[in-house]
């Protein structure tokens, strides 16, 4: 299904196409990975007790010192790429805003946010595979400072759902790519 939308100016007249329904519901998937991750961090950089003992940075952490709007920086940038996902399956991932400054109004290269997602998608497998990999360390989760019992449960729970992200992004990508290639 193909609609079709005028910009500002009459001249620069758009296609969007409407992405299918799993897509859409995959994207949000994606973008919600990042939430239970960021509420964590959010509530430990407020103060909470996360289970953190000793001399564990997060152990003491106070709000607004330096390491609590770290976390909450972090928090807030690691929504917005979440958020990113959504362009795939929206107008403004077809069509760059209006607002944008030189290339508002103009049509996304299909490349750009295809690599752009693709590798983004790769980074975050390695990451996300990575870091669960290296989860139980001594340096980490496995440390004695490190939360135990519920507290860690909570934490990994928490965690868990970024595994997800880079997979969910990589679906999302390959169906933008298939929408929006040229039709013959």
């Amino acid at each position: 299904m193909t609609m079709t939308f005028t910009s500002a100016t009459a001249a620069h007249q758009r296609q969007w196409t409407t992405p299918p329904r799993w897509a859409v519901r995959t994207a949000k998937a994606a973008a919600l990975t990042t939430v239970p991750s960021g509420l964590w961090r959010v509530a430990a950089a407020l103060g909470i007790p996360v289970g953190f003992s000793g001399d564990n940075a997060m152990a003491d952490v106070g709000f607004g010192s330096g390491f609590s709007l770290y976390m909450i920086a972090l928090s807030v940038f690691a929504e917005c790429l979440g958020l990113l996902s959504l362009g795939l399956v929206q107008r403004w991932g077809e069509v760059f805003p209006r607002w944008f400054p030189f290339i508002g109004g103009r049509r996304v290269p299909v490349s750009f946010a295809v690599t752009s997602a693709g590798l983004g998608s790769l980074a975050l497998m390695y990451l996300t595979v990575s870091g669960a990999l290296n989860w139980n360390t001594p340096d980490t989760m496995g440390g004695p400072e490190a939360p135990k019992g519920t507290a860690a449960l909570v934490m990994g729970a928490c965690y868990a759902p970024l595994l997800l992200w880079g997979p969910l992004l990589a679906v999302v990508t390959v169906a933008y790519a298939v929408r929006r290639r040229p039709r013959t």
